[in-house]
């Protein structure tokens, strides 16, 4: 089979690429070899003659809404056989499912007055079958892919349409018993809330419970591996249940709006529950003062192997949230606490953490997701056999019993994709038609969720009642009130623990973990922040930084568009230094938010979701029509790229993604900056745009500079728009 470029189609309302596919459907033996009696299969290629077809594959590429309505019930005609999901998971970016439906119903499948071209030419009884088909294909695949969009408490509209329209002209088919069932279902159910495992009460998890700092007797009671599993549990009822048309950039993005308050509930239950589990980590650890140093640094051990236990579950949006809380500026800066952590435990903990490396847009952890997307077992290697050893023995014991594992994603990393390709790529094209080629893009990212969704199947896990109600009753410490006892539990260190004799020792210590040498040098202390670190609460995901979690310690609900993290990593500073001197250049995974508490510096380009490596995804089989090369975070590719702008004071923790082309200045750029801080824009001369270059420099634009050949693109490309005095 051969592809060739067929050029593009033009009708009213609509615009095809066009794709010939050429197939030999025969091989058989030329006039000579008949004639010796042999097989066209069992000849040689000169001594057979090949049939080929050709057929034609027309892909909507843009059109008006009525157009491309009316591609669902000729797109298995165009050979477009993708074109139908790909339409129902992304077309609430641009229609309700009302104006769908009605469309659909209507204007054409209105089976006595249809313009469909088949009826209106024919008006024949097989016309009019044919037609009942494809509106029955259709609404088959909607109600199998996409139910949720019929959930319209309290009155159902479009559900009790379709119904009537049914039994007007399908009585008493499967499709319409199927219907009524729906609405049986939706009638009985309260309004969309999921789960109880997470509320969206700043207070706590769950109301009308007295919410208490741990007792570390009670939380060092629960085996790693039921803490592991019972996290993947509460996250696998949550992920499921993700509907996935609300990670849509042009629907997450707008969620800070306040009319938008209640929009894409699934996909807050999830961030809710990630920040629950970082907090619980950093209030385990924390939250008794009484503690000595070896007692904490148990539970940063136990955290640690909870997460290893993650890992072997395949369940990484909890092993990140434990990573980022380990990675946090209330947990990092422990340093004397880091010291008694031991060192095999050290090692397992750079491991892990280098899963979330944001070098190459963490292209890591993207390839290790779909190395293991639909894998029965985690693919588990580590540099150190003690380590190796003990997860072999784990995943041993999993097949032995034949329990079978899916796969939770981190959701950060689409919603950060999903963002990104809906600041690069246009709604509408020319003649304001909606750019369908866009939404292509954007499905081969939903299909990745839905993939991992369909995954999430094979875990057999039974909720652990006891772990639950412990975990729902933790209370969460703020981040000043977690950088207070972080202080004060250094300080008590400091005076109580290490005569000078025991010092040299320590030091020793944890100078041999890496090369032996006497050098030891801990990570200068940060000072606390008056904005909750990486994210707030009506940051979008727009910020999209590179991951896409925004953990915010005053409101559960927030985003999560990168998880707490600190500039670097407890140990980062210490191995650097020793490992410099060595010449043996090895990092520990950074996190991907700066030390500002933003996802901006030292932050990597996640861009915008763009899941990839640099980029975002591209289709296998696109013809030479399609669009360049997106561009992305961090890069200046033909003449554009992305940069991310927070407001200086006001939201300085929250960053907004905008492309900019080498044609802009810094008005323009200031303006869609205001634009996406809902700001007003009719103020852009009283704000200057800067770069971030450094923690102690930055570079500020003039009033008319071109910001793309301006800017510095050596560094990270984050900006702040900031006042002037």
């Amino acid at each position: 089979t051969t592809f060739q470029d067929g050029g593009e189609e033009v009708e009213d309302g609509a615009v095809y690429n066009v794709t010939l596919k050429k197939v030999q459907i025969q091989q058989a033996a030329n006039k000579g070899a008949r004639w010796l009696g042999g097989e066209g299969d069992q000849l040689p290629p000169e001594h057979t003659v090949r049939q080929y077809e050709t057929s034609k594959i027309r892909a909507i590429k843009a059109g008006t809404l009525e157009k491309l309505v009316e591609n669902l019930l000729t797109a298995f005609g165009d050979a477009d056989f993708s074109y139908i999901s790909i339409f129902l998971a992304t077309y609430r970016a641009f229609a309700s499912p009302r104006a769908v439906l009605e469309l659909l119903l209507d204007r054409f499948g209105n089976l006595e007055t249809s313009s469909h071209g088949e009826v209106a030419n024919l008006n024949s009884l097989e016309s009019e079958m044919v037609l009942r088909a494809e509106i029955a294909s259709v609404l088959r695949a909607w109600l199998d892919q996409c139910s949720e969009d019929f959930r319209e408490p309290p009155d159902y509209m479009c559900l009790l349409k379709l119904l009537d329209y049914l039994k007007n002209n399908m009585p008493n088919s499967d499709m319409e018993s199927r219907v009524q069932n729906l609405l049986k279902q939706f009638q009985n159910q309260e309004v969309e809330a999921v789960d109880g495992f997470c509320s969206t009460s700043s207070s706590g998890l769950v109301d009308g419970v007295e919410l208490e700092i741990t007792n570390p007797e009670e939380f060092s009671s629960f085996q790693d591996h039921v803490v592991a599993e019972q996290l993947t549990y509460m996250d696998v009822m949550l992920f499921r249940r993700v509907v996935p048309y609300h990670c849509l950039g042009s629907i997450w993005s707008q969620r800070d709006k306040k009319e938008n308050k209640n929009l894409a509930p699934t996909i807050r239950a999830t961030i809710t529950q990630f920040n629950a589990v970082t907090k619980c980590v950093i209030s385990t650890i924390l939250g008794t003062r009484e503690l000595k140093i070896q007692q904490r640094a148990k539970i940063i051990e136990k955290w640690i192997n909870i997460a290893h236990e993650c890992r072997i579950l395949k369940n990484f949006s909890s092993l990140r949230a434990i990573i980022s809380a380990l990675q946090s500026n209330s947990i990092y800066r422990l340093k004397t606490t880091w010291m008694f952590v031991s060192k095999d435990v050290l090692l397992l903990y750079e491991e892990l953490s280098e899963i979330f490396s944001d070098h190459d847009n963490y292209l890591t952890s993207r390839e290790l997701l779909m190395k293991e997307a639909t894998s029965k077992f985690a693919n588990l290697d580590s540099s150190e056999k003690e380590n190796q050893k003990k997860s072999q023995k784990r995943l041993q014991l999993q097949k032995t019993k034949g329990v079978m594992q899916g796969t939770v994603p981190y959701l950060g990393t689409f919603l950060t994709d999903l963002i990104m390709l809906d600041t690069a790529l246009q709604d509408y094209v020319e003649g304001g038609l909606i750019n369908f080629e866009k939404r292509r893009r954007e499905f081969e990212v939903i299909a990745q969720i839905k993939l991992l969704q369909s995954s999430c199947n094979s875990y057999c896990l039974i909720p652990d009642q006891k772990f639950i109600q412990w975990f729902r009753r933790q209370r969460h410490l703020t981040e000043e009130e977690s950088y207070k006892l972080s202080r004060e539990a250094e300080a008590a260190a400091d005076t109580n623990i290490l005569s000078p004799k025991s010092q040299k020792s320590m030091v020793k210590r944890i100078s041999t973990l890496f090369l032996g040498t006497d050098v030891f040098t801990p990570p200068k202390e940060q000072p606390p922040k008056s904005s909750p670190v990486g994210g707030s609460s009506g940051e979008s995901t727009d910020s999209a930084s590179v991951s896409s979690c925004e953990f915010n310690h005053s409101e559960t609900e927030d985003v999560c568009v990168t998880p707490i993290s600190s500039p670097e990593d407890p140990l980062k500073k210490v191995q650097l230094r020793l490992l410099h001197a060595a010449g043996r250049p090895k990092t520990l995974a950074q996190s991907s938010c700066s030390d500002k508490g933003s996802s901006s510096k030292g932050s990597i380009s996640d861009p915008g979701s763009g899941s990839d490596s640099g980029s975002v995804p591209t289709r296998d089989s696109v013809p030479s029509g399609a669009p360049r090369m997106l561009p992305v975070y961090n890069r200046q590719s033909e003449g554009s790229c992305i940069i991310r702008v927070s407001m200086d004071g006001l939201q300085d923790s929250i960053y907004k993604s905008i492309l900019i082309t080498n044609q802009d200045r810094i008005p323009d750029v200031t303006q869609r900056a205001l634009l996406k801080h809902n700001l007003e824009p009719d103020a852009v001369e009283d704000y200057e745009l800067v770069q971030v270059i450094s923690e102690d420099k930055e570079l500020v634009f003039p009033r008319d500079a071109n910001v793309f050949y301006g800017m510095n693109s050596h560094v990270n490309f984050d900006f702040i728009l900031r006042k002037k005095a």
